[in-house]
Parts: C-alpha cells; sequence; structure tokens
C-alpha cells in the first residue's frame, strides 16, 4: 500500500487545495473542545507555506441538511479562528463553497495566504460526490492534497471525484494521511507479537466484519463495553437488561470459534458494574457476570476484569485498542476504560488508538503522549481493519 507522496510533488509558489479533516467536537457555546485534528493537520499546510504556496483548505463539519444551514452551529468559522491562533498568520474565510466569488479569492490568493472554504456539505454536491462540484472545486488549484484520512472511506466530492481532475503528479497524500495508512497496513498486516486487540463500544454490529478479519491476525482479542454481552449471551449467561445484539448470537459465536480455531486466546469480562438503570443517581453494584439480576444492566467492567485484562496485556508487543470499556461519559461508569487506558500506556508495546471515543477516554485519563499513536479516523480505521480499498486511498494510490 504505497500512496502518491507530497513531498514528490513540485509546488512551489503553485496553488494547492488541501482537503482537511476539520470535523471537531464543540460545546453548547460554539467553543472548540478537542482541536487534534486542527492540530494533526498543520504538519501539511506548513510543509506547503514553507514553498510559498497558495493554499486552499477545504472540509465538511457535522452533518447539515440543504436548507437547513445555521451558521452558529454549521460554519467553520471556529476552525479559521483556531487555526489563526495556531499559525499565528491570517486566514481568509470564504463565505461560500464554490460560489464565483469564492473561486474568484481562490484564483486571487497571494503566495503564503490560505483560503478556508466553508463547510463542504453546506453544498449537496459534496455527499452525492458530484462531478460538476468536484470541478468547480478542481478549479480553485493547481494541486490536490488528501489529508484527511477520518472523511475517507466516503465516496463524497471532496474525496473521490475531486482527486481525478489531477494528474498523478499533481495529487498525492498528505504527511497525516500517509501516517494513518502506514501505521494501520504496517502494524496490523505485519505487527510485532503478541499482537493484542482491545475492541469495545456499544455494539457488535458496526465492528463485526473488523473482528473478523482481526481473528486471522491477532494472538489475543480483549472485548469489552457494550458489545461483550451479546457474546457472554452466546455463551449461554443471562446478562439482564444489558445491551444485547440479538440477530448477531450466531455470529458471535462464529468468532468465538474461529478464534479458538486458530489459537487466538479471547478474554470477556469477568465481574461487571451493574445498575437498574443508566443514571448518575442510580445506586451500583459489583457482580460476577453468572449474577447479573434480571432487571439491571451492565455499564462498566469490574474490578476483576480489570485484572484479568491488565494481566493479558501485559506480554503485548502491539496493541490495537478500539472501543471504551463501558459508559465512560458518566464518572460512575468510567473506570474501566480509564484503568485500560492506563495498563495500555504503561505497558511496553506499540499502542495503536482508534476511534473519537477511544481517543477521548485516553485524553480523559491523561495519557495521550503515552502512546505510539492515536488515529483521527474513528470509521476509515474501523473499514481498514475489515480489509476495505477506501475510496480516498484509492484516489491518491501509486499506480
Amino acid at each position: 500500500m504505497e500512496l502518491l507522496s507530497i513531498k514528490d510533488l513540485d509546488l512551489e509558489g503553485k496553488r494547492v487545495l488541501i482537503r482537511c479533516d476539520f470535523n471537531v467536537p464543540k460545546d453548547e457555546f460554539g467553543n472548540i473542545t478537542d482541536d487534534r485534528r486542527i492540530r494533526s493537520a498543520l504538519p501539511t499546510i506548513r510543509y506547503c507555506l514553507d514553498r510559498d504556496c497558495k493554499i486552499v483548505l477545504a472540509s465538511h463539519f457535522g452533518r447539515p441538511k440543504p436548507g437547513e444551514w445555521n451558521e452558529e452551529r454549521d460554519s467553520l468559522k471556529p476552525v479559521a479562528k483556531r487555526l489563526h491562533s495556531l499559525l499565528k498568520m491570517d486566514i481568509q474565510m470564504a463565505d461560500n463553497v464554490v460560489g464565483d466569488d469564492t473561486i474568484e479569492k481562490a484564483k486571487n490568493l497571494k503566495e503564503g495566504e490560505i483560503l478556508l472554504l466553508e463547510n463542504l456539505r453546506y453544498n449537496p454536491g459534496e455527499t452525492k460526490n458530484d462531478e460538476e462540484f468536484a470541478k468547480r472545486l478542481a478549479s480553485m488549484a493547481d494541486f490536490y492534497i488528501n489529508d484527511a484520512f477520518g472523511a475517507s472511506h466516503r465516496k463524497h466530492a471532496s474525496i473521490y471525484a475531486l482527486p481525478s481532475f489531477f494528474d498523478d503528479d499533481h495529487r498525492a497524500a498528505g504527511f497525516l494521511m500517509q501516517r494513518e495508512v502506514n501505521f494501520f497496513y504496517k502494524s496490523v498486516m505485519n505487527p510485532t507479537r503478541p499482537f493484542v486487540a482491545v475492541v469495545g463500544g456499544s455494539k457488535v454490529s458496526g465492528k463485526l466484519q473488523a473482528l473478523v478479519n482481526l481473528v486471522d491476525k491477532i494472538d489475543k482479542l480483549i472485548i469489552g463495553g457494550g458489545m461483550a454481552f451479546t457474546f457472554l449471551k452466546a455463551q449461554g449467561y443471562e446478562v439482564g437488561k444489558s445491551l444485547v445484539e440479538d440477530h448477531l448470537l450466531e455470529d458471535a459465536k462464529k468468532i468465538i470459534y474461529r478464534a479458538m480455531g486458530r489459537g487466538v486466546k479471547l478474554y470477556l469480562p469477568v465481574d461487571l458494574v451493574v445498575s437498574p438503570e443508566l443514571s448518575e443517581t442510580a445506586p451500583v453494584k459489583f457482580l460476577p457476570i453468572q449474577e447479573i439480576p434480571e432487571d439491571w444492566m451492565g455499564l462498566d467492567i469490574g474490578p476483576a476484569t480489570n485484572r484479568l485484562f491488565r494481566e493479558a496485556i501485559n506480554d503485548a508487543q502491539t496493541i490495537l485498542w478500539n472501543g471504551p470499556m463501558g459508559v465512560y461519559e458518566m464518572d460512575k461508569y468510567s473506570k474501566g476504560s480509564i484503568m485500560m487506558s492506563h495498563h495500555i500506556a504503561q505497558s511496553h508495546a506499540t499502542t495503536i488508538i482508534g476511534g473519537g471515543d477511544t481517543a477521548d477516554v485516553v485524553q480523559r485519563a491523561g495519557d495521550i503522549d503515552e502512546m505510539t499513536f492515536i488515529s483521527t479516523g474513528g470509521g476509515a480505521s474501523l473499514e481498514l481493519l475489515e480489509g476495505k480499498m477506501l475510496p480516498g486511498i484509492e484516489a491518491v494510490r501509486k499506480a
């Protein structure tokens, strides 16, 4: 898997359109609460600035519906403000995406200037992979750089149709995109062993194919979070009101048997934090999995499971973690996820964190600096693990 590299392009003084992923979380007042995705794009932006490029930045934000545009909620203006403070330079903000005035602004950029387009999804052509929309985007630049790994699993215009308007020597992957792909392909396809996958989150359905693929590549599989209950029920345990996908019980059994057949050690929770309802004020108990009351639900892994999972990763040389161990958003049910973050951070393994929720747990735990690599793409990293060729990667891959 080799991508066209930004380093192979002759960018000096040219107009460059960089597709970034600035889809960052904001609070109720419109303030950016985590700018990791913006900071991750800076190496590519600075590389172009060092070559006196005229830079057009493009990104989506949220999922605004056509005709329901809300500037306070959907605009990229807060991103322009954050870029200004990070780069210590003026950022021109376009009023729209591909209007005549915006295209004119892009064409009139001077060397070392940056224009940020408004939210790409404001135009319905983006999500429809519309060629005419992509053509108007292409008219703003001589070169195309995709640095939006987090959006590269979507066949949208700025990801898939747009690069087709540029020859191979005028399009490439940015530094973030190359780093993401290298880590996932090299670490997952050719890992240093023992290779341990820690998979959590609420549902099996979103990670089913990834689990099937992972079982063929790993030495140990640790399953926590809401998805563990489908596996526990598949083994015959009663799980009360816990989240279970009954239609996937047979699939869960197949993964269990597949792991056994390949000698992969499978770890599931042995005790849980249970409560009658998902609430900060509801009573909680620590119970073994055999004793979950029928009208209670599991909301986090228990202390014995924490110790078991810690022992399971002790000898790991590569750890891939995707998905929290419980309802970490509530302090009461966050200890399992926080402790898992600490255990992984303290290991001597190469540690790869995938998914927005998992990255959020690592940040809350204060372990970000201890992890080898934190991916900016949740859905994209999962689809890579499923063995899929992502549209965004396909568009900037070497022939």
